[in-house]
């Protein structure tokens, strides 16, 4: 039984891994030029001009690890349709000209895997409950809702902010992850602060995990 649940889940995954996927690895900060609402959505619109000249429209890009269509790009700005559910579901709802945004395109078929699966499907927001400097790196601790607690692993991997990070420490209510100098000054954690809310993925394999422990124990004996 061991081995077909391990079968499913390696399956699974491929099956993941063939649709829309994020590794996690940030390629450019967008800036917000416009959030405004429409008859039938809002749009958010974001210049990023290295992005710009190498999507179309159509295209998938994930902002803040929340996954969005491009539907239009003009020079170096691109625009996005925003859905009431990704409002509700994530920070770009708080979003204000000149927010930095972290941009990634979504990972092509013969694209070098350089962090962990990212579906681009936030999963909640939590508040920064500290951002300390400590060296040359930085202490990042985010609170963790009790809810999701348990796809959380020290050493496992989570997405801040569509960021593909490693957990460092874990207590009841937050977890800890530690921000290299890189990191920071090539994603939006550079201007971080307490209190400001994130965008929280948890690790795909662990969620798949779960369904299909979930299923065996329904079974009947």
């Amino acid at each position: 039984m061991a081995d077909d649940s391990q079968q499913n889940l390696r399956e699974s995954v491929l099956i993941s891994a063939t649709k829309i996927m994020f590794t996690g690895l940030i390629e450019e900060v967008g800036s917000v030029l416009r959030s405004h609402a429409t008859a039938r959505c809002a749009q958010l619109q974001i210049a990023a001009p290295r992005l710009a000249e190498e999507v179309r429209i159509g295209d998938s890009i994930a902002a803040n690890g929340c996954c969005l269509t491009v539907a239009d790009r003009r020079g170096g700005q691109l625009t996005f349709d925003l859905l009431e559910e990704t409002l509700d579901r994530t920070n770009l709802k708080a979003l204000h000209q000149e927010s930095r945004v972290n941009l990634e395109r979504a990972l092509a078929a013969n694209g070098r895997f350089g962090g962990h699966l990212v579906q681009g499907h936030v999963d909640c927001v939590a508040p920064i409950l500290a951002w300390e400097k400590t060296g040359a790196d930085h202490r990042l601790e985010v609170e963790l809702p009790a809810e999701f607690a348990h796809y959380v692993a020290s050493k496992g991997s989570i997405a801040v902010n569509g960021i593909s990070l490693t957990v460092a420490e874990m207590s009841e209510r937050s977890f800890t992850v530690w921000i290299v100098p890189h990191t920071r000054s090539h994603t939006n954690l550079g201007t971080a602060r307490a209190g400001e809310l994130v965008n929280l993925e948890f690790d795909l394999i662990a969620k798949y995990l779960e369904r299909m422990l979930d299923r065996h124990a329904a079974r009947p004996a």
